[in-house]
This record gives C-alpha cells, sequence and structure tokens, in this order.
C-alpha cells in the first residue's frame, strides 16, 4: 500500500471516529439552596474526589432557581441529584430516582421543621400565630421550611388562609432574617436555621427562639437517576460515606458544609412521606 492510499484510509478511519457518540460526563445536579457560585465552590472538592473515584469527568450543574432545577429532575438531566427530602419521595415516584446517600449536619443525621419568633413577639405558643403572618423559606416543595412546619400548624388546628397569612421568603435564611425586622410574626424553616453562619452574621440570634418542631426525620437527599449503573452508585456511596476521618475526606465535608455523609435506602422516608401526606395531603 503506497502512501497516499494510507491517508486516504486514515482520513476515512477518523471520519467514521467523529460520528461515535461521545462519551458523557456524569452529569450531578444540586437543588438551589444556596447561590449557585456559592454551592459550585463548596462542592468542588467532592466533585473532584468522585472523578478521581470514577475516573471520568463529574460535571457539576447548579441551576439558577428551583423551576430550572425541577424541570431537569423531571427531565431526567442529572445522573446523580441531591434535593430536598419532598424532592426524593416526589422524585422517586414519579420519575424513578432511587436515594443512595443522605446528609449529616451539625452532627445530626436527621432534622425538624421549626417555627420561629423573636422573643419579644409574645407568641408563646403555636395556637398564638392565629391571626399572624407567617413567613415561609422557599416555596411549597421546601420540606423542612414550609410542609414540616404547615404539619406543626395543622397539628395545632391552624388552617393556612383561614388562621393565618402565608407569605415566602426567597429561602430560609431570609424567613428567619425577615422576621427579626418584623416582616412578619413567625418564620418556617429547618431547626438548625438558628445555628448557621449565614443567619448568625446577620441578627442576634439571641434574640430569636423556635417555637416548636415538628417530628424529626431523614436529611438532605443524594439520589440517582433510574439508569444509573448500579457498580457507580456503590462506588460513590463509599467514596462519601467513608471521608470522615481523613484529612482530605474532613476538608471535602467542611467545604460541603456537612459533618458527613450516611448510606441511605428508600425505607428511611418514611416519616417523610408521614408528614407530606399530613401537612399537605400528597401520597408518595
Amino acid at each position: 500500500m503506497n502512501a497516499s492510499k494510507s491517508i486516504i484510509y486514515l482520513l476515512i478511519f477518523l471520519t467514521s471516529l467523529a460520528w461515535l457518540p461521545a462519551i458523557a460526563d456524569v452529569k450531578l445536579g444540586v437543588f438551589p439552596r444556596r447561590p449557585p457560585a456559592v454551592t459550585v465552590k463548596a462542592f468542588k472538592p467532592l466533585v473532584a474526589h468522585l472523578e478521581k473515584v470514577l475516573g471520568e469527568k463529574v460535571q457539576l450543574i447548579v441551576p439558577k432557581n428551583f423551576k430550572a432545577f425541577w424541570k431537569g429532575v423531571a427531565n431526567k438531566e442529572f445522573d446523580i441529584v441531591h434535593y430536598n427530602q419532598y424532592h426524593y419521595i416526589k422524585s422517586h415516584k414519579d420519575f424513578g430516582y432511587n436515594v443512595m446517600v443522605t446528609n449529616e449536619e451539625f452532627g445530626s443525621p436527621k432534622i425538624a421543621g421549626a417555627l420561629s419568633v423573636r422573643k419579644d413577639s409574645g407568641i408563646n405558643s403555636v395556637a398564638d400565630l392565629k391571626g399572624k403572618t407567617i413567613l415561609f423559606g422557599g416555596g411549597k416543595k421546601a420540606m423542612g421550611s414550609y410542609i414540616a412546619p404547615t404539619a406543626i400548624l395543622k397539628k395545632a388546628g391552624l388552617e393556612a388562609g383561614k388562621d393565618y397569612k402565608v407569605s415566602f421568603a426567597k429561602n430560609p435564611p431570609s424567613a428567619v432574617i425577615g422576621v427579626y425586622n418584623h416582616a412578619a410574626d413567625a418564620s418556617g424553616s429547618g431547626n438548625v436555621i438558628l445555628k448557621t453562619k449565614g443567619v448568625k452574621k446577620k441578627i442576634d440570634v439571641d434574640k430569636m427562639k423556635i417555637l416548636a418542631e415538628s417530628d424529626e426525620f431523614t436529611h438532605l437527599a443524594w439520589a440517582v437517576n433510574a439508569d444509573f449503573p448500579a457498580d457507580k452508585m456503590t462506588k460513590i456511596q463509599k467514596a462519601m460515606t467513608s471521608l470522615k476521618g481523613t484529612a482530605e475526606g474532613d476538608a471535602i465535608l467542611k467545604s460541603a458544609r456537612v459533618t458527613n455523609f450516611h448510606t441511605a435506602v428508600d425505607a428511611d422516608f418514611s416519616k417523610v412521606r408521614e408528614i407530606t401526606k399530613f401537612a399537605i395531603g400528597e401520597e408518595y
């Protein structure tokens, strides 16, 4: 075979490769719990660790708002997704996502919804919220800051619209800060909200108090698409749950603003389903 023919065959071969499907990145979608730039910085070390474990590129996707995020979940655009408990049970039923890991924050694998008020408000029981305005953090898909606090109110016999006015802040910290600044009478958020650095920097948390807490439920979820390979999921579980106790691992956890990750299964979300059904009448 002469040189010119070799070049022609090589060009044909290279052209044929161009038609082969590219190997896709593993796509990790994270819900906009915090501003996108803050989220990217927080999870960059974890993404690098997962890339090392999997031996392939992991693309971190942080949608600008909850509407865009949920569209990505519904369209199954993410291989791995990090979101709240309500997001998980809904996406498990509707789209087939399967939980693999949950957060531990402030040393606890559990969290609860809470109602917070100013200490000088004169509000000392949930019953005292009748006729008041409650500022919930996020929207109606917020498990810890809307659904669980709504369960607290419903258990006390208070109905939204009839017994109290519902208002929404951008996120849980904004809700608590709003109440501190007299924008509403009470806030709906997770029960650890007064411990968070973002809140403590902006208000005097000693002037606030937790009025009531919901039942505890498992923390924020990490799940995989129904089509995600089981062996990869197992690798990720092991990689995330074995971080604590090593210098590199502890640095990754600190950056992600968690104290650990725990292996999880769908049954761990039974309390979430119970609270959701009671509070808003949805069964998952």
